[in-house]
């Protein structure tokens, strides 16, 4: 549970205090696969919430996801479709899905510990 939160953590102060910049004709591909990856985090940490968290399935699920948004990105590039807007709105929904559901696991969580003492 902790490695993904950590790693993330460490991805972010890099990226904050690294001079480099990304062309912005990649914008779009990088802010698909954050949402991806993000998506994907969020529902790792759901799933160990609901005590069914499955490592392979939350690594392999983390490069699918980022690969299929940016390979969605690409075609639209080249067919002249805006197709990363359906892949921000499907990991969009998804990502407030998970969030939902992790504020009512912890809040039923806090109640019983409030409950019993």
């Amino acid at each position: 549970m902790w490695l993904p939160i950590l790693s993330l953590i460490i991805g972010v102060l890099v990226g904050l205090f690294s001079n480099y910049t990304i062309p912005t004709e990649y914008s779009n591909y990088l802010s698909i696969a954050v949402l991806a990856a993000l998506d994907t985090l969020f529902g790792g940490i759901r799933a160990y919430l609901q005590n069914i968290y499955d490592q392979k399935v939350f690594v392999s699920g983390f490069f699918f996801n980022i690969m299929l948004a940016a390979s969605l990105a690409f075609l639209g590039v080249h067919l002249g479709v805006d197709l990363y807007l359906a892949a921000i709105f499907a990991f969009g929904v998804r990502l407030f899905q998970n969030i939902a559901v992790i504020r009512r696991i912890l809040l039923s969580k806090w109640t019983e510990n409030q409950e019993k003492s």
